[in-house]
């Protein structure tokens, strides 16, 4: 644990978020100039997704409760965002990105609800 009592558990998450909204961001623009993709919304969804999670991540380093719950919807959000990215996008650049982004979201909840981090988040 964190001389604050925070987790690591919980320090490696709200990194991860970081993360997350990063590729999040980038898989968003990669949409967005995809000719393939045929609409411009799921790109931008993609961006604002990415940027609320980056915006949301550092409350987890305090210990706020409500980033938790707004980092763990989003989380699902981008997950469900990064299958359907998988499987309706072409190129490379833009599956990997999503396979990334998929896995960082998986790892992040099942890391948000372990045993110490609902105790850090609990106080």
């Amino acid at each position: 644990m964190a001389a604050n009592g925070r987790p690591f558990g919980v320090t490696l998450v709200a990194l991860l978020a970081w993360i997350n909204g990063a590729l999040t961001i980038i898989q968003g623009i990669f949409a967005l100039f995809n000719p393939s993709a045929g609409d411009d919304w799921s790109g931008w969804v993609a961006i604002v997704i990415g940027i609320v999670t980056i915006l949301v991540s550092f409350g987890l380093f305090g210990g706020n409760s409500a980033a938790r719950v707004i980092v763990t919807i989003v989380f699902v959000l981008s997950l469900i965002g990064s299958l359907l990215l998988m499987f309706t996008a072409f190129g490379p650049g833009v599956v990997i990105g999503a396979i990334i982004s998929a896995a960082l979201a998986l790892i992040g909840i099942l890391l948000l609800y372990t045993r110490r981090a609902n105790e850090f988040f609990r106080r």
